[in-house]
């Protein structure tokens, strides 16, 4: 890829892993090399299965710990998901990837898991040839500031409130 860009999607609605994978999916396609590193998450997924189609030219890793929404341990937490920062940094610094996903690494940096401006000095110290997609609520608004892109998504009814829960295939 001659030139990468910095996107972050973000926001309360529904779609911004989704959005992700889709991207993942289709750059994998187009013969990229795709690095999808996932924060705040562990276990099987559809997106990991999906993602197995592809061979090596998607890389998946979970830095999760599988506590984090029924049980969180903050220390535990922040362990695993400064490691996710720290093989995301060499995916975008090693030459290895043309895109580099970070699913929910919003939501590790706003829970305080990241040193301040770890994301933002990743997007900048990227080499221009690396596409990085930033996922999960709550991207600080210095990371916004340094994208090219940034799709918020804006929750206007969901199922959820009447009580449907995750569905495999759908929503994991």
């Amino acid at each position: 890829m001659k030139q990468g860009y910095v996107q972050v999607y973000t926001g309360d609605g529904k779609g911004k892993t989704t959005a992700a994978v889709g991207l993942a999916m289709r750059a994998a396609a187009a013969g990229l090399r795709v690095y999808f590193c996932q924060f705040m998450k562990y276990g099987p997924t559809g997106e990991l299965d999906a993602f197995r189609l592809f061979g090596d030219r998607i890389v998946a890793e979970q830095f999760g710990t599988g506590g984090e929404l029924s049980a969180p341990d903050p220390e535990d937490d922040a362990q695993a998901a400064r490691r996710g920062l720290a093989a995301a940094r060499e995916a975008v610094l090693g030459g290895a990837f043309d895109v580099v996903v970070l699913d929910e690494a919003n939501v590790a940096d706003s829970l305080g898991y990241f040193e301040p401006d770890a994301l933002v000095d990743l997007a900048l110290e990227r080499p221009e040839t690396v596409e990085l997609v930033v996922t999960g609520r709550g991207a600080s608004g210095t990371l916004m500031a340094v994208a090219d892109l940034v799709t918020e998504m804006r929750e206007v009814k969901h199922y959820y409130e009447e009580g449907v829960i995750a569905r495999r295939g759908i929503e994991f």
